[in-house]
């Protein structure tokens, strides 16, 4: 019975928090705020620091938080591979342009998500 309850729990989704809100805005701004046409891996850098933050700080608080890690996991990856394509060389503008697209919708809806909370 004790096993059962504690797999319901992981479903219960986690509360308001207003560091990961202000984390998440932080990513929405730090993808806003990538400029192709300058030096991509210092940018692209700052956002998967900034969702290491939100990961690392979301275990912390405790493992009802592992709803909205996992709303960050896609994310992650995009920037994940982003950053590996840029880590000697620039990546080409359409390049930027379209994982900056993919990164803005990704963002938008975990924004949503972390926000949307009570």
């Amino acid at each position: 019975m004790l096993s059962g309850c504690a797999s319901i729990i992981s479903w219960i989704p986690s509360f308001n928090d207003v560091n990961q809100s202000a984390k998440i805005t932080d990513v929405r701004m730090a993808v806003d705020q990538l400029d192709c046409a300058k030096p991509q891996h210092i940018q692209v850098k700052r956002i998967q620091d900034e969702l290491r933050w939100f990961e690392l700080y979301s275990e912390s608080a405790g493992t009802r938080n592992q709803d909205v890690i996992r709303v960050i996991k896609p994310m992650q990856a995009t920037v994940g591979d982003f950053a590996k394509m840029v880590a000697d060389k620039d990546g080409s503008r359409v390049y930027c342009d379209l994982k900056k697209r993919a990164m803005q919708e990704q963002a938008a809806r975990a924004a949503g998500v972390i926000l949307g909370r009570f």
